[in-house]
């Protein structure tokens, strides 16, 4: 019994309770078998089967959704490096270096500059094996793979560029010295360098799913015959605690369903986050497994370096891997922590077959057993069987100590996420670890030189070669496509310039038919992206799901419900309307690819995403900052916008805020259009702006669900669409001893303002001058910068904000009300050349109807002319009295609770 494999070796578990242990030695025998003769897919092909036969019978086998914990790639399958391993080691070593050095030598200057040292400590050998032989960049050949990289690496990544020449030691020495244009920036950040980085990933979870749906957005432009099928890739970096963000593997599923087989992630498994351990009492890499196998994804376990290779052959009894098992991830930092001599006594120490491994060995030894992360060769395997699957997506979740390389300074401790600074006897222990040629006398004083081999050392001219076998240089951005379009003329939306009569109409309808008109256009609609969060049917959308069809990659392979109707459901894999379902954070990543296409793919796209405005920024913040960094071009649709307008909803879906949220976006051009001529112009005007021009700038429209007439566009109205703010009605020259007032609105409750006016005339004799106001947020950047401009040029001849100009010489004082809070009008108080009151709808929403809550926020017309007399009456034109004849005339409750407080 003693020599019998299955009672002492790694299968000796399957005897505990077996009543009949020579059947079941039968049984692996005979998979053994297979395996040598037929290889394991068949063994696996077959098992798979008697699963199934053994299910239908009745019993319940549990799905295990993890595996050992030791390699996914045994390692006589592992594909081998064609690279030169010396060479790539002392090049990894260099960047390593120059790396820590540009930190260190910014948290040595005055300043606090920050940075982080360990996160590309632990990644380094997952790049360099990537930029070495997978990662090809844009090229007459190919296309080009696309990057998400770790924002905390970005040290690594500049280090690669110095030695290629792309980037100057001064810029190292300038990390994150940007203001005098001198520097580099601390993350990836097209904005500040957009022709260098690729993408923005360093607000952790956004770079995952963000990589998930441009993958996706790849197979729908293939899918449409926009873009030629390729083995093109997203390859996308994360950190194992970054998995805990809901944006990192919220939309997985939708990887492993829809096939990506053109995406990776790498998962740096160094076992911390910012201040600890992951998951300290248990095991991240199991953990995460479990879920991307779950998915549909094909799961490439990278544990173990090849040092533990002949461990692991010799572990007869299973003992290792058991170990291997039970051991949790704090226990695995303590190892790499305390070194070989702790790692020996309390790792393999645990069991006498685990001890004898080790018994020949030293404790240096021990302590050089790597990690799978760390071993260029394993590293090259796994990128191979990920570069190489086909039908689904990859994860390789390799395992790599934080810090590496750091020794006491912040190997696999709790505080290196944040170790900025080290001290002398550190920086020179690393440059011993990893033999760079930097002289004692080169570090006297606190100096820590940056080392460059020579542009032509042989390190160089490899690291060049390699690169123009891939393409080129990465990290690249295009930051202009080959390609522009024109945009239709405003003619072309010509019935939407006119009146709609007595017929009545929303501006979301209004939306509906531009954007139809726009589907028609030869140039631009092809490249229309027509994006919603399940809520097509509301917008008046379902149109489009039979005329362009609902993109679905495999097509519909069912009968839809309603396919008898005109309107039916209809899926296809050339389909143009992308259907997210409820996800706004995956319909705004959708947005996101399709708004950066031009650079991405040189093929300019034109997204429009609707959805519910409350829904919007307040929901997927970040993420739209992250467009805005990423330089992205494209129109987002807050429908069913104002807090009073979307009646009946209530508090969670009534926005009174996101033209606010939106104004603090420097690129994001907001707008609060009231008439359908409005919508127009701002369309037209955008798509000039971002295709004809290639402007990096995107546009947010609200839009209504309240229906009313809609009249003719103004002549000459179309500028002041565009700079925020427009004469609709002119009271003509006021007479003597006239009262008159300017009333701003916008969106729905500029309608309550004409109201007002008639109102006021009617009952106090009081005058005004109606105001469109679309985008107060664009009427306040131009103040500002006309302020500045001022401020700077003092003896030039003064400019004068637009809103100034408009309402200079107008009699009155002016009063601005919107449906949103009074912060979106109050953005414009120093520009306004008189007296200026705001009204808005602060607090929280609720149902009733539209009257009651404008009567509640205050800003219907009522309220509107109550604060006109209000004003007129501070301004000792009118008296208390008429005021308070206003309040009782249109029944205002003086002793209502303030909405912002209830």
């Amino acid at each position: 019994m003693s020599q019998d494999p299955l009672h002492n070796g790694p299968f000796a578990d399957l005897l505990n309770n077996d009543p009949d242990p020579t059947e079941t030695r039968e049984w692996v025998e005979s998979v053994q078998a297979v395996i040598q003769r037929d290889g394991p897919q068949r063994a696996h092909q077959l098992l798979e089967g008697m699963v199934e036969v053994t299910r239908r019978a009745g019993a319940h086998l549990p799905f295990n959704p993890t595996t050992e914990y030791i390699n996914t790639i045994p390692a006589h399958l592992e594909a081998k490096s064609p690279g030169d391993a010396a060479m790539e080691w002392r090049i990894r070593s260099i960047l390593r270096w120059n790396a820590l050095a540009m930190v260190v030598r910014a948290n040595r200057k005055p300043g606090e500059l920050g940075g982080h040292i360990a996160s590309f400590a632990s990644s380094a050998t997952l790049y360099d094996v990537g930029f070495n032989h997978f990662w090809r960049a844009p090229s007459e050949e190919h296309p080009g793979d696309l990057l998400y990289i770790q924002g905390h690496s970005s040290p690594g990544i500049y280090a690669r560029s110095f030695l290629e020449g792309r980037i100057t030691e001064d810029q190292l020495d300038h990390f994150r010295m940007e203001v005098d244009g001198r520097g580099i920036s601390s993350y990836p950040h097209p904005w500040l360098m957009p022709e260098y980085w690729q993408t923005a990933t360093v607000s952790m979870g956004l770079g995952p799913i963000s990589a998930i749906y441009q993958a996706r957005f790849w197979k729908y432009l293939e899918g449409r015959g926009l873009m030629p099928k390729t083995d093109r890739k997203v390859w996308c970096f994360l950190g194992d605690g970054e998995t805990d963000e809901p944006e990192s593997l919220g939309a997985i599923s939708v990887a492993g369903r829809e096939g990506l087989d053109n995406l990776v992630f790498v998962v740096n498994c160094n076992l911390q986050r910012l201040d600890g351990p992951v998951r300290g009492n248990g095991k991240i890499i199991q953990e995460l497994e479990g879920q991307f196998r779950g998915a549909g994804w094909n799961v490439v376990k990278l544990v173990w370096g090849s040092y533990w290779d002949p461990l692991l052959a010799r572990d007869t009894t299973g003992k290792l891997r058991q170990l291997m098992m039970e051991t949790l991830d704090g226990e695995y930092q303590n190892c790499k922590a305390f070194g070989g001599k702790y790692t020996r006594e309390n790792f393999f120490g645990k069991y006498p077959e685990t001890a004898a491994l080790v018994a020949n060995m030293s404790d240096e030894d021990v302590w050089r057993l790597n990690r799978g992360g760390h071993d260029p060769h394993k590293v090259y395997a796994a990128y191979d069987l990920a570069s190489k699957t086909k039908g689904k997506p990859s994860v390789i979740l390799a395992k790599t100590v934080k810090g590496y390389g750091m020794g006491a300074a912040g190997e696999a401790l709790n505080p290196t996420h944040n170790t900025k600074k080290l001290d002398d006897d550190a920086v020179r222990l690393f440059r011993d670890r990893f033999n760079i040629p930097v002289s004692d006398k080169e570090l006297e004083n606190g100096a820590v030189p940056f080392y460059h081999p020579g542009k032509d050392s042989p390190e160089v001219e490899y690291m060049l070669e390699r690169r123009r076998a891939l393409g080129g240089f990465l990290p690249q951005r295009r930051p202009k496509s080959t390609q522009t379009f024109e945009a239709p003329k405003l003619e072309v939306f010509d019935r939407l310039l006119k009146t709609t009569g007595e017929r009545e109409i929303s501006t979301t309808m209004a939306f509906v038919q531009a954007l139809n008109i726009i589907l028609r256009d030869k140039q631009v609609g092809p490249r229309c992206v027509p994006i919603v969060a399940d809520e097509a049917r509301t917008f008046g959308m379902e149109g489009m799901f039979r005329q362009l069809g609902i993109y679905a990659p495999r097509g519909q392979q069912y009968k839809p419900v309603d396919r008898d109707q005109l309107m039916y459901y209809r899926e296809d894999a050339a389909g143009q309307v992308l259907e997210e379902g409820i996800t706004e954070a995956g319909a705004f990543s959708s947005w996101l690819a399709a708004a950066t296409s031009y650079s991405v793919s040189d093929l300019p796209m034109l997204p429009f995403y609707i959805y519910y405005s409350m829904f919007g920024f307040q929901r997927i913040g970040d993420s739209a900052w992250q467009a805005a960094d990423m330089r992205a071009r494209g129109f987002l649709l807050g429908a069913t916008a104002g807090r009073t307008t979307l009646n009946g909803e209530g508090l969670q879906h009534e926005d009174g805020h996101s033209l606010v949220f939106s104004s603090v976006i420097p690129n994001c051009r907001s707008y609060d259009p009231t008439f359908a001529y409005e919508v127009a112009v701002v369309l037209q005007y955008g798509m000039q702006r971002m295709m004809a021009e290639q402007r990096d700038e995107y546009f947010y429209l609200t839009l209504m669900n309240e229906n009313y007439a809609h009249p003719d566009m103004p002549e000459g109205a179309a500028e002041g669409i565009i700079r925020g703010m427009y004469l609709l009605k002119d009271a003509g020259k006021p007479k003597k001893g006239e009262l008159r007032v300017q009333l701003l609105g916008s969106g729905t409750i500029l309608r309550e303002a004409i109201a007002a006016a008639e109102l006021l005339d009617k009952d106090f004799g009081v005058t005004a001058d109606i105001w469109s106001c679309p985008s107060f947020t664009e009427l306040a950047r131009d103040g500002a910068d006309v302020e500045r401009h001022n401020r700077l040029h003092p003896e030039g001849e003064p400019r004068k904000a637009y809103v100034t100009g408009l309402l200079e010489g107008r009699q009155g004082p002016a009063i601005a009300a919107t449906d949103y809070i009074r912060m979106y009008a109050n953005q414009i108080r120093e520009y306004v050349p008189m007296r200026y009151s705001v009204l808005g709808t602060d607090g929280f929403g609720r149902s009733d109807t539209r009257a009651n809550l404008r009567r509640h926020f205050e800003v219907d017309r009522f309220h509107i002319a109550h604060a006109a007399i209000a004003a007129l009456a501070a301004e000792g034109k009118m008296t208390g009295k008429d005021v308070a004849r206003a309040i009782k005339q249109y029944r205002l409750d003086q002793h209502k609770p303030n909405p912002l407080t209830v």
